[in-house]
């Protein structure tokens, strides 16, 4: 299966994050991983619960992302990591958690499933308006990645419905998609194109 994930930022919502968290738990996605790294951890926390009770709702998975004690007070059982904070929790922190992390290299990727991560994130694989400036990595990496570990490997940056199905066929088990997500008029159709050109007739 290629899962659909979307990745939160609250900032650029172009309507009432309640209301956009409402819908996106209702369009088709497999996950949510709730990104929001400007709020305080006990910010975050309170906004977590609100959205992890919406996800729960709807049966979509509902990510933690940077805090991991927040997860694990909410019970939501999943957090998202940057390498080096993964590196740095006491494993302690991390018990009872499936840790996702974000890699940018086959070593990265290596070193994290080395220490227990529970699927990675490699990025940015196109270019894409979060990351101005810096040039995408491409395919070519993703494939690297997924060809380097056995964990499951998401793409993220840059990708739409014209370059999903490139991203599935390099072995990845899924695609994040953050702006799109948080701007689309219609998040369930969005979605349903996604997965339609991700599955697209094969070229001859």
């Amino acid at each position: 299966m290629f899962e659909i994930i979307a990745v939160t930022n609250r900032l650029a919502c172009t309507d009432a994050f309640s209301s956009r968290i409402e819908t996106l738990s209702a369009c088709g996605i497999s996950a949510l991983i709730l990104r929001e790294k400007d709020l305080s951890a006990d910010e975050y926390e309170t906004l977590a619960r609100q959205v992890y009770e919406v996800c729960a709702r709807r049966g979509v998975k509902f990510i933690a992302h940077g805090f991991a004690t927040a997860a694990a007070r909410i019970g939501c059982g999943a957090v998202h990591l940057p390498l080096p904070v993964f590196i740095s929790q006491a494993r302690d922190a991390l018990r009872g958690l499936a840790v996702g992390v974000s890699v940018h290299s086959v070593e990265e990727a290596r070193q994290a499933a080395s220490r227990g991560a529970a699927y990675l994130v490699a990025g940015h694989v196109f270019q894409t308006s979060s990351k101005e400036g810096l040039p995408p990595r491409g395919l070519g990496f993703l494939h690297e990645i997924c060809q380097a570990v056995s964990l499951p490997v998401y793409a993220i940056g840059g990708i739409s419905e014209h370059t999903i199905k490139a991203v599935r066929e390099t072995g990845a088990a899924g695609a994040c998609l953050m702006s799109p997500f948080m701007h689309h008029a219609d998040p369930a159709s969005y979605t349903a194109e996604l997965k339609k050109a991700a599955f697209g007739a094969e070229k001859d």
